[in-house]
């Protein structure tokens, strides 16, 4: 066999015996998944807690969002699952405490889709609270109650909870998922594990899906 294509054929079987190895449906700890050094307190009684760390103005977020809410509809009552918005910086700050307000007010179901939408559609900075209070009221929100929600004292709790929780959790980037305490994944680790591009974000459901699964065994 001619000396290249014999280099060229082992670099394909290479490859290809790396992503075998690297696959979400068996996930690795190190690879398409992590496990925290320490477990952190979840209140969802039996049923496995899921967490996920994103943010509004994250284009991966925004990418993996309609995956995400059809996953969690199908798991039903296998899962509780809650969202935690990241801080970063005093741009970002009336997005989280926006997300805050919405949960407070019991408005995020109904409302978490159209914010999404405002900032990567319509292309809204919502980057000052003028600018968030506008959005609120033009959605149709009371805008004296979302202002008084928006900078209550429950409001700035959550925010600093979220702080609090990104640190024990040790979120780096977003969108990241945090599974029973104990276990973290990301589209961002399943691309590095071997399943770029958008394959990521449906290979990061099937992470999850073991995940909870091994999670829910252990509580068995």
């Amino acid at each position: 066999m001619n000396p290249l294509r014999r280099l060229l054929l082992s670099a394909v079987l290479l490859a290809a015996s790396s992503l075998a190895l690297a696959s979400p449906t068996a996930p690795k700890e190190g690879a398409e998944y992590q496990a925290l050094p320490e477990a952190q307190p979840t209140d969802s009684g039996r049923k496995v807690e899921v967490i996920e760390f994103f943010a509004y103005y994250c284009p991966h977020c925004y990418a993996f969002e309609p995956l995400l809410a059809d996953w969690v509809k199908k798991q039903g009552d296998n899962i509780v699952f809650r969202r935690v918005h990241v801080p970063r910086g005093q741009q970002v700050a009336p997005q989280q405490r926006l997300f805050f307000t919405l949960e407070s007010l019991g408005l995020l179901e109904q409302y978490h889709g159209k914010v999404f939408n405002a900032m990567h559609v319509d292309r809204l900075p919502l980057a000052q609270d003028e600018q968030v209070f506008d959005w609120a009221s033009r959605a149709g929100i009371d805008r004296a109650r979302f202002i008084d929600t928006y900078r209550s004292f429950g409001v700035q709790a959550k925010v600093r909870r979220a702080q609090a929780m990104m640190e024990a959790y040790r979120v780096t980037h977003w969108p990241m998922i945090a599974i029973d305490g104990r276990f973290l994944t990301s589209p961002g680790m399943v691309d590095e594990a071997g399943t770029p591009g958008q394959a990521a974000l449906p290979g990061t459901l099937q992470v999850m899906d073991q995940l909870v699964a091994r999670a829910k065994a252990d509580k068995k």
